[in-house]
C-alpha cells in the first residue's frame, strides 16, 4: 500500500511522526500507511475557516452549489477504482464490493445536486396586504464524523446534504480509514469555495474537540452508539443540533409458514454481508419451532460455503470473537465458524450458532461481525415479543406469509425501518428516524434536508 500512496498521491506521515495514525491491512498484517493525526489548532482553524466561509456559500444560489456538487460526484465517478482500492487497503472490504459504495456516493451527490435546489418553504395565509413565509436558511458549521464500513457512500449522503442546503462542513472519517477519507476530501474540494469543506485526519479525541467547538451548528454522525452519546453530551453544552445513526441490534423474526432454505438465504445475507459490518445487519434471529431445524442446517450450509471474511482489524475481530465465545461458554451450539483462522490479517469466519437464550450478550448487543445467532421460539407472538424487546431501534426484518403477523409486527416493531419479506431493499428517498439507543433525526432522503436547515418566520407589510 505505500506504493499506493505514492502513486495516488495520497498524505502520508514519517515515521517518527509523534501522532501519526497508522494503518496495518487486515488482509495480511502489512503496513498500508500512515497519516499524520489533526492537532487541536487544526480544528481550531478548520471550524473558523468554515465559519469565515458560511455566509458567502449560503448565499450562493442553490443551482450553482448543486452544480458544484455535479462536478463533484463526476470527479468521484472518474475515481472510483482509486477509491475502491484504497477502501480495500484499509478496512479489507473487496474493492468490487467498495466500487459500489463509491458509486453509491457519487449518485447520492448527484440526488442532492437535484434536490437542493427545489428544497423550499411555505407561504402562509394571513393579511391579504401582508406577506407571511417560513423561509429555510442552513444552520452554518456542521461537523460531519462518518465511519468506516461504507466510508464514501455515507460521507457523500451527510457531507452532499449539507453543502446543497448551503452549510460548510468540516469532515473527520475513521480513523480506520483515514487516507480513504482524505482522497475523497481531495476530489471534492477543487469546486467549492475555500473552506466551505475542511477533511482533517482524526480519532475519538479529533471528534471530540470537533464536537465540543463552540462555532459548531451541526453535528452529523455515524458511528457507535457510545461515540453517539458523548457527542449528544457535547452539543448540549454548545447548542448545536446533533443527527446520530449509532448502534443497531436489528432482529429477523422467521414465521412458521415460509419456506426454511429461503428464509436461511435471507438471513445469510442480512448477517454475512459485507462480513456483518452494515449498521442494518440482522443481528438476532428468531426462527419459529415449526422450521427451526432445516432452517438451522440450511443456514449452516450458507456460512460454510462463504467461509473466512474480512474484518476490519484485529481488535474488532477480537471483539467479535469474544462476543462467540462467551455465547458457546454459555450453551449455545456452533453449528459454523467460531474458530480464529491461524495467519495474518483479521478475518474470521462466516458463523452460525444456534440454541441461544435470549439472554445472551450475543443477543443484546451490536455484534457488527459475520455471526447469526439464533433463537428458537414456540409461535409467531413470542418472536415479536422477543425481537420488540431491546434498546436499539434501527430496523427489523419479517419473514412471513401472513399478511395479518406482518401487519401486526410492523406496527409493534420500535424500529425506524421495517422490513418484510427481504432483509435489504427499499424505493429511492426512504428516510427513517432511529429510534433508542440506535439514534435520533433522518440520516436520509429528502428529509435530511430538512435536518441540515432551520426556519424562519417572516411577516411583511407595508408602511402606512
Amino acid at each position: 500500500m505505500t506504493d499506493l500512496a505514492v502513486e495516488l498521491d495520497l498524505p502520508s506521515a514519517g515515521p517518527d511522526e509523534p501522532n501519526a495514525i497508522r494503518i496495518d491491512s487486515p488482509l495480511d498484517g502489512g503496513l498500508v500507511g500512515r497519516v499524520a493525526k489533526a492537532s487541536r489548532q487544526d480544528v481550531t482553524d478548520a471550524v473558523a475557516a468554515a465559519r469565515a466561509a458560511r455566509v458567502a456559500w449560503a448565499g450562493t444560489p442553490a443551482a450553482e452549489r448543486g452544480a458544484a456538487l455535479r462536478s463533484a460526484a463526476a470527479a468521484i465517478r472518474d475515481r472510483a477504482d482509486d477509491l475502491a482500492r484504497v477502501n480495500e487497503a484499509e478496512t479489507g472490504r473487496p474493492a468490487e464490493d467498495a466500487k459500489e459504495g463509491v458509486l453509491a456516493g457519487a449518485g447520492t451527490l448527484e440526488q442532492y445536486a437535484e434536490l437542493g435546489p427545489v428544497h423550499r418553504g411555505r407561504s402562509l395565509l394571513g393579511d391579504p396586504g401582508a406577506t407571511d413565509l417560513m423561509v429555510p436558511e442552513p444552520r452554518g458549521v456542521a461537523v460531519v464524523l462518518t465511519p468506516w464500513n461504507d466510508p464514501v457512500a455515507v460521507a457523500c449522503g451527510l457531507v452532499g446534504a449539507a453543502l446543497a442546503t448551503g452549510n460548510t462542513v468540516v469532515h473527520k472519517p475513521s480513523e480506520r480509514c483515514p487516507h480513504t477519507g482524505l482522497l475523497l476530501g481531495e476530489l471534492i474540494t477543487p469546486y467549492l469555495p475555500e473552506g466551505v469543506l475542511t477533511c482533517l485526519a482524526g480519532d475519538g479525541e479529533v471528534g471530540a474537540w470537533l464536537a465540543g467547538s463552540e462555532g459548531v451548528d451541526l453535528i452529523a454522525h455515524v458511528g457507535s452508539t457510545e461515540a453517539g452519546r458523548a457527542i449528544a453530551g457535547a452539543a448540549a453544552r454548545t447548542g448545536a443540533k446533533v443527527l446520530l445513526e449509532n448502534g443497531g441490534n436489528d432482529p429477523l423474526l422467521v414465521d412458521g409458514d415460509v419456506d426454511p432454505a429461503w428464509a436461511a438465504e435471507q438471513a445469510a445475507t442480512g448477517a454475512f454481508a459485507n462480513s456483518g459490518q452494515i449498521c442494518v445487519a440482522v443481528e438476532r434471529v428468531y426462527v419459529h419451532r415449526a422450521i427451526a431445524e432445516p432452517f438451522v442446517d440450511a443456514l449452516t450450509g450458507e456460512a460454510e460455503r462463504l467461509g473466512l471474511l474480512p474484518l476490519v482489524d484485529l481488535p474488532h475481530r477480537d471483539k467479535v470473537h469474544g462476543q462467540v465465545a462467551d455465547a458457546v461458554a454459555a450453551g449455545a451450539r456452533l453449528c459454523a465458524g467460531g474458530v480464529v483462522p491461524e495467519g495474518p490479517g483479521a478475518r474470521y469466519p462466516a458463523t452460525v450458532l444456534a440454541d441461544c437464550a435470549p439472554d445472551l450478550a450475543i443477543m443484546r448487543e451490536e455484534t457488527f461481525g459475520p455471526v447469526a445467532p439464533v433463537c428458537v421460539v414456540d409461535d409467531f407472538d413470542q418472536g415479536l415479543r422477543m425481537a420488540c424487546a431491546d434498546r436499539y431501534g434501527l430496523a427489523a426484518t419479517v419473514l412471513t406469509r401472513s399478511m395479518e403477523h406482518a401487519q401486526r409486527a410492523w406496527r409493534a416493531l420500535p424500529v425506524g425501518t421495517v422490513k418484510v419479506n427481504a432483509v435489504f431493499g427499499g424505493a429511492p428517498g426512504g428516510a427513517a428516524q432511529p429510534r433508542g439507543a440506535s439514534g435520533q433525526g433522518f440520516g436520509y432522503g429528502p428529509e435530511l434536508l430538512d435536518e441540515m436547515t432551520t426556519t424562519k418566520v417572516v411577516h411583511v407589510e407595508p408602511a402606512p
